[in-house]
């Protein structure tokens, strides 16, 4: 397979247009799975793939194309670079033209991709092993799996871009069934490299919360006081992220649409009584990613114009205030929103906050607890109402205890309106998603939402 530094220097040099530019992304994935407390299947998997998009001159502006193909081979570069310069000829002026970046360089670009591989699981597998005969002993059946991916992306430009980043990224996820799998739960984890994670503990949660379902209570649908693990508020977190192009926001098609003003945001409104911080920082530790902005095509929340320009600290919402939107250079310019790319990462602060879920527990007098949350689907892009349904266990909380288990709830939210009801939060830790599993950096503290309303019961598990 011909290198990824070569064929950004044979593509671009191909380009017979203005200009042109070359992502190169090599993954390779580590991957265990698991059933009934058994490793199944086990591998590697290696991948490449080549975005070029090419900026031509036309009448009035630039056009551009972009065209992704796996695995170039050196018979196809000449092929790929004129069919970029088509596609951007058919697409016509774009809407979303800047000045392109040029003459930069970042990262160590002649290195040759690290792969990932059975190695990182040296500490991990031995362990999950043990685990699994601890469960069988005890009449629990683990189903589950854990990947590591490590992904290297080059980006390179006609103009003279050439910048480098490696990602590692890994994940667990693991649901134990007891009792003729009558009994069920979740634990999950994101890691960088598998060194830091917590067996030991997700067993200890598995456990404590099979156990918890021993005794169960109907619960009818309702508004309850609810306590959600870090995991599900990051799930939410993904849908206050999907709706925060600065473009939507000014066309009045968002949650942070100013009502009734067209062209006008939310931006310095208070959503929150506690002075929470939402952000993306690419130096946070433990959830470290790439310093410049990649975009493979142009959309709400990019611009193949923006490409490699530096990934700065977005302030989404600060001190409790929507603070910025994701724009473009280009949406920023016909908005006044301050231009953004967002970032790789999310993390949900509340200053001051100590403790841990089991904290947050003990706050609640009469509520619920939730394991997860699943199936999720916008309802109304306007007041971010969602929909979704509890799984893997819903526990009542008595006293600031867990008393039992509760029946499943199908759920309506807006987790915009669900900032305005925090009523208390743990210290932030890194996190794992269980819906959005693309979401792969998180950090959020588990919270005590007021009144999360419980629309309906569910009889699901």
């Amino acid at each position: 397979m011909i290198a990824p530094q070569e064929l950004i220097e044979r593509i671009t040099a191909a380009a017979d247009y203005d200009d042109c530019v070359v992502i190169v992304e090599s993954k390779t994935q580590a991957n265990l799975r698991w059933a009934s407390s058994t490793l199944t299947t086990n591998g590697v998997i290696a991948e490449q793939t080549v975005t070029v998009i090419a900026f031509v001159a036309v009448e009035g502006g630039v056009a551009t194309g972009s065209v992704s193909r796996t695995n170039v081979e050196l018979d196809e570069v000449s092929a790929i670079a004129k069919e970029a310069g088509r596609v951007a000829l058919a697409a016509g002026k774009a809407d979303d033209e800047a000045p392109l970046l040029k003459n930069q360089a970042l990262g160590d670009w002649t290195a040759a991709h690290s792969p990932t591989g059975p190695d990182v699981f040296t500490k991990f597998a031995p362990e999950l092993g043990e685990l699994f005969s601890r469960s069988k002993a005890d009449s629990i059946e683990l189903f589950g799996y854990a990947e590591h991916n490590h992904t290297t992306t080059w980006l390179g430009s006609k103009g003279g871009l050439r910048m480098r980043h490696d990602q590692p990224a890994g994940r667990l996820e693991m649901t134990g069934k007891s009792h003729g799998r009558t009994r069920s739960t979740w634990e999950g984890r994101a890691t960088r490299d598998f060194s830091d994670v917590d067996l030991a503990g997700v067993d200890l949660g598995i456990r404590q919360r099979l156990e918890w379902q021993s005794r169960t209570v109907a619960k009818p649908a309702g508004r309850y006081q609810t306590v959600l693990p870090a995991g599900s508020v990051a799930d939410l977190l993904a849908f206050l992220l999907w709706t925060s192009p600065a473009r939507d926001a000014a066309e009045g098609r968002s949650v942070y649409s100013k009502k009734g003003e067209i062209g006008k945001t939310r931006i310095g409104e208070t959503f929150s009584k506690l002075p929470i911080n939402i952000y993306s920082d690419h130096t946070y530790k433990g959830l470290e990613s790439s310093p410049f902005n990649v975009a493979t095509n142009s959309g709400p929340f990019s611009s193949v114009f923006d490409n490699g320009l530096p990934q700065s600290k977005w302030e989404f919402i600060k001190d409790g205030k929507l603070n910025g939107l994701i724009a473009s250079r280009s949406v920023s310019e016909k908005t006044g929103v301050p231009y953004s790319a967002g970032g790789d990462n999310v993390i949900l602060e509340v200053p001051g906050a100590t403790g841990d879920l089991s904290s947050q527990i003990s706050k609640v007098q009469d509520g619920l607890l939730l394991t997860t949350l699943w199936y999720i689907r916008m309802v109304d892009p306007v007041t971010s109402l969602l929909t979704g349904l509890t799984r893997d266990g819903v526990y009542e909380i008595k006293n600031g205890e867990v008393s039992g288990a509760v029946n499943n709830f199908r759920w309506n939210e807006s987790p915009v309106e669900l900032l305005g009801r925090i009523s208390s939060a743990s210290a932030t830790n890194i996190t794992a998603t269980r819906e959005f599993e693309d979401l792969m950096r998180t950090a959020t503290p588990a919270i005590v939402f007021d009144d999360f309303n419980m629309s309906t019961v569910s009889p699901g598990t």
